[in-house]
């Protein structure tokens, strides 16, 4: 397909499901051949069949260094550039308050949704993007932005994704622009514990009155990823409905 992104090379992390797969249809609809990750080879190969032509899949779990390494290099092996990369792959292992957390929960939360952002961009970077320039962008979360009973240390790293996208932007300048998304609550299996029960209380606390789509997020990815946004970095686009304009508990 051709379109804004014609010509340019994606790749997505933890995209065999949700706002990730969503984010990687968006990019292939603009234009673009996309790489989609996830933590098994199988699972990435069902998701880009899903996705059909422009789409690949790759085993890489977003904290394995020499798997990222080695998905980075087959992009470029294969499309011979990397203009994009999304950084998508995120946990929450660690629910509940905060003093309850052990070690190992509080450390996978920070390994995958603060460490690997830092892996992968740094890997895309040097194989071809601090050269030819490119375009980074993070999954947040309006967590980053608030506090909330019992997801204290995701929205912690969350809160410490948004501040690394400003520091990486004014690293990577002007070579590359980092922005990153923040959704509101979003009918993906990661956030079925804030919607799942109580669909319409949420909706209804919502001003735009409903709870958020994949594709609503595969959209805004797109735009941060081209041109569109060629004079924006460093910046977190809110995409939540409105919910942080007044619903405190979401």
């Amino acid at each position: 397909m051709s379109g804004p992104l014609d010509g340019r090379v994606a790749v997505v992390t933890g995209a065999s499901r949700g706002i990730g797969l969503a984010a990687a249809a968006a990019l292939r609809d603009h234009g673009a051949r996309v790489v989609i990750t996830s933590r098994s080879q199988e699972r990435a190969e069902e998701a880009a069949a899903q996705l059909g032509d422009g789409v690949v899949g790759f085993g890489a779990h977003a904290t394995d260094e020499d798997a990222a390494r080695a998905c980075v290099d087959f992009t470029l092996a294969t499309y011979g550039r990397l203009d994009v990369l999304v950084n998508n792959a995120g946990t929450n292992p660690a629910y509940g308050p905060v003093i309850d957390q052990d070690h190992a929960r509080f450390a996978k939360t920070m390994d995958v949704n603060l460490w690997a952002p830092i892996l992968w961009t740094s890997l895309a970077v040097k194989a071809w993007m601090g050269e030819h320039g490119g375009s980074v962008v993070n999954t947040a979360s309006i967590g980053g932005f608030t506090v909330a009973q019992d997801v204290g240390v995701y929205h912690v790293s969350k809160a410490a994704l948004i501040h690394l996208t400003k520091q990486l932007a004014l690293e990577l300048a002007p070579k590359v622009r980092v922005n990153a998304i923040a959704p509101g609550v979003v009918r993906t299996r990661l956030a079925e514990a804030l919607w799942q029960e109580n669909e319409a209380r949420v909706a209804a606390a919502t001003p735009l009155g409903r709870i958020g789509e994949p594709e609503d997020l595969g959209e805004a990815v797109a735009f941060l990823a081209g041109d569109g946004a060629r004079w924006i970095t460093g910046e977190t686009l809110v995409v939540d409905g409105g919910q942080l304009l007044g619903s405190g508990p979401l």
